[in-house]
């Protein structure tokens, strides 16, 4: 069982490396690997807020980690919460890993453009002509938009692509890229078969 397990295992990463690169196999290698505790760090541009936390352990999330991190991303124009989603969050984690895993030394913390919305908030955004969704996944949070400092958003972009979890928008304009839960989609940018296995070292 265990040899009929790794030559799975092996196939699996052989398809991978011929459909996305070495260098995306290489990401997807390291992300098997899970850790006991998942650790994630913000910082929220609009409020100035700082968060450094460890939201899950093994497979249960922390009630008080969660209930911190919906505060953080609460709506900074009436100061709403919401329930945010822990894949979400594991989203975020895996794009984490990547990025740390590529660059020596980098310590991820995201900068918080938007996170959960409320839906006065997304209306009234809407009415204005700022381009959101009716049903944006931000006013059921399970959206956020991020940047990292000292990464290039294109690169966030496609780490987040390539995990292939949910949609994928990049804002080029305003640096920043959208991640959410929803359905695996893409908006503002077209991945390309080169996309996965991008060098942003060189």
């Amino acid at each position: 069982m265990v040899v009929a397990a790794t030559l799975v295992t092996g196939l699996s990463l052989l398809v991978l490396t011929s459909f996305w690169g070495q260098s995306f196999a290489s990401n997807w290698r390291s992300l098997t690997v899970r850790p006991s505790a998942y650790e994630l760090s913000f910082y929220n541009t609009h409020t100035r807020e700082t968060l450094s936390i460890t939201y899950r352990t093994g497979r249960r999330y922390d009630e008080r980690a969660m209930e911190e991190i919906s505060h953080l991303l609460r709506d900074h124009r009436n100061g709403h919460s919401h329930e945010i989603d822990g894949a979400l969050m594991d989203m975020l984690h895996d794009i984490k890993v990547t990025l740390e895993t590529r660059h020596h030394g980098l310590k991820v913390v995201y900068s918080i453009i938007s996170g959960y919305r409320s839906t006065a908030t997304n209306e009234k955004l809407r009415k204005a002509g700022g381009g959101q969704g009716k049903n944006s996944q931000h006013t059921h949070g399970k959206a956020i938009d991020v940047r990292v400092p000292g990464v290039k958003t294109e690169e966030i972009r496609d780490v987040a692509w390539c995990l292939q979890k949910g949609g994928v928008g990049y804002y080029k304009g305003s640096n920043f890229v959208h991640i959410d839960t929803g359905k695996v989609r893409y908006w503002n940018w077209k991945p390309t078969a080169s996309t996965c296995g991008t060098n942003y070292n060189s």
